[in-house]
């Protein structure tokens, strides 16, 4: 293949993932994928003396990693806020987030959750997950639905959110449900299944 045709090829790839990063519901997923157009873009570039193309992209990248490192100290964002389970804004949080809650937890019945224990998620001002179940005078806690919003999916919502639960006596979680598209998350959070039940022990 003709060099000149491989040098084309590469500056469309980088527009192709900059263009596909704009998609991404997901802000760490868009940064993530948007520096690395940035960078193809970049190289491509400085290989045709676009210098001024080059620059932009240079920016664009040292954009990206800045917002990465805040996106990824969750300690610094993230705040917990125990709620009363009729609380209007966290009715509003599970109305407006129904279909997609469903999706993952397909065994409860979103029309009629009964639930005695409920945690917020905030970054800053803006609601980022929700945690329901019911607490045990032992310390433990049956999750019922654990969901975090599509834009902070990736920022580590479930790290911070057992490490403060772990600060408010709670030593172990316990979730009964068996949804698929559930199951990754929690084993990539550390739960084992036990007896047909995942469970992570926090303390």
């Amino acid at each position: 293949m003709n060099m000149s045709i491989i040098i084309e090829l590469t500056g469309y790839l980088g527009s192709l993932l900059v263009v596909v990063s704009m998609l991404m519901s997901s802000i760490v997923k868009l940064r993530i994928i948007n520096t690395a157009g940035c960078c193809i873009s970049a190289v491509y570039a400085l290989v045709i003396h676009s210098y001024p193309l080059a620059f932009m992209n240079l920016c664009l990248i040292m954009i990206n990693v800045y917002n990465l490192a805040k996106l990824l100290k969750t300690e610094q964002h993230y705040n917990l806020v125990c709620v009363k389970t009729d609380d209007s804004l966290l009715n509003y949080f599970l109305s407006f987030y129904k279909n997609d809650i469903q999706n993952f937890f397909t065994e409860v019945n979103m029309d009629n959750i009964l639930v005695e224990t409920a945690y917020i998620v905030c970054c800053d001002t803006a609601l980022a997950g929700v945690l329901l179940g019911k607490k045990k005078e032992d310390g433990s806690f049956d999750i019922l639905i654990d969901y975090t919003t599509p834009p902070y999916r990736d920022c580590s919502v479930g790290k911070f959110l057992y490490s403060k639960l772990s600060e408010n006596k709670i030593r172990k979680l316990t979730y009964f449900g068996r949804s698929e598209r559930h199951k990754p998350y929690l084993q990539k959070m550390g739960f084992i299944d036990e007896n047909g039940a995942y469970v992570k022990h926090l303390i």
